[in-house]
C-alpha cells in the first residue's frame, strides 16, 4: 500500500489559537482518512496530518481554508508520500 500524508498548517490571530483548532477539529473530511492527528505549538500554532491510501498525486480531499478572522497568515499545505 502506498501512503500518503496532507499536512495542513496555520496560525491563529491573537488570543484565537483555541478557536482555530476547535475549527480544525470539526472539519469533516469525505472519505474519511485512515489516520487524522491534531497538534499546536507555540504562536498559536495549528498543525493536521491526514494519512491516504495513495500516490502523492492521488486525488483525496484537504481541509478548506478558515475564516479570516481566525488566522494570522494564509494556511500553509504539504503533501509528501511514504519513500
Amino acid at each position: 500500500m502506498s501512503a500518503l500524508a496532507l499536512m495542513w498548517e496555520a496560525k491563529a490571530a491573537p488570543e484565537r489559537g483555541a478557536a482555530l483548532l476547535e475549527w480544525a477539529r470539526g472539519q469533516a473530511l469525505s472519505p474519511a482518512p485512515f489516520r487524522r492527528e491534531h497538534f499546536t505549538a507555540p504562536g498559536e500554532r495549528v498543525l493536521v496530518i491526514t494519512w491516504w491510501e495513495g500516490t502523492y498525486d492521488a486525488d483525496v480531499p484537504e481541509l478548506p481554508d478558515p475564516p479570516g478572522d481566525l488566522t494570522a497568515r494564509p494556511v500553509h499545505r504539504w503533501r509528501f508520500e511514504q519513500a
